[in-house]
């Protein structure tokens, strides 16, 4: 842990249709009194091992209930049946309004048992309102509807005036933008690349991306959630065809410290 207010790892870059080698969205979050994840999609769990012990985790936060933004949340309780949390108790887990009830219908599904008591083993499954502000030991949450297929809410993390801002899966969006305000790094999905996207609309291009984080006036954009359909670079100049400040393009395994 660095003495930056936030640490950063980009656990999962990939989108749906991951590039190869990667995995599907997840974004470890780090302050020195807490350690989160921020989705875990397919792929995820086991590089999320390379960053942390997984047994450390104070809680996962999910932005939406597409697979590729959860999914290795059942590898996760496998492992932590074996090898519990380090912490005091379950695991917390915080999902989207509705989301227990469908996260516990899917594992019924796939494990064919009991998906609550699967699931109540080794989390203490819970619902964010997004209206709300959720404290997690020093970081500050709180969220906004983005503008996708299904209810899905962007992230901002914060801790003593620094903050890191996850777009979730969006198209361009008002409340986003609202969110990413002024923010020292904005974690925008590119799903779209360099294409676009016919209604009803769900995901972003490079340049999109670019575009909000400009009116948002944020200090870095990393973009991330996109394939391989574009060259490496490529996303990187297009959003900064409409933001001035420092671009990225998010890779798995990706380190940043935010001060």
């Amino acid at each position: 842990m660095s003495a930056a207010a936030l640490d950063l790892v980009i656990v999962g870059s990939g989108s749906a249709a991951p590039r190869p080698g990667r995995a599907c969205s997840s974004y470890l979050v780090r302050t020195p009194g807490a350690a989160m994840v921020l989705d875990l999609g397919n792929g995820a769990f086991g590089k999320l091992q390379l960053a942390i012990d997984y047994r450390q985790l104070d809680a996962l936060v999910i932005s939406h209930l597409h697979g590729d933004h959860l999914l290795d949340l059942i590898p996760l309780r496998f492992a932590l049946k074996k090898r519990p949390s380090l912490r005091d108790g379950r695991l917390p887990l915080w999902l989207p309004p509705g989301g227990k009830m469908a996260l516990q219908q899917l594992c019924s599904m796939l494990t064919r048992s009991d998906g609550a008591a699967f699931l109540d083993e080794v989390f203490l499954v819970r619902e964010y309102d997004p209206s709300s502000q959720l404290q997690i030991a020093d970081a500050r949450l709180t969220f906004a509807p983005a503008r996708h297929y299904i209810p899905a809410f962007a992230i901002r993390a914060e801790r003593d005036g620094t903050s890191i801002v996850y777009s979730a899966d969006t198209a361009p969006c008002e409340s986003v933008v609202e969110l990413a305000r002024d923010c020292s790094l904005f974690l925008c999905e590119a799903t779209l690349g360099l294409g676009s996207e016919e209604e009803p609309r769900g995901h972003s291009s490079a340049a999109e991306a670019g575009e909000m984080a400009r009116r948002a006036g944020v200090a870095r954009l990393a973009l991330t959630h996109y394939g391989a359909a574009d060259p490496v670079g490529a996303l990187a100049s297009a959003a900064r065809e409409r933001f001035a400040g420092p671009v990225l393009e998010a890779d798995d395994g990706l380190e940043l410290s935010i001060s």
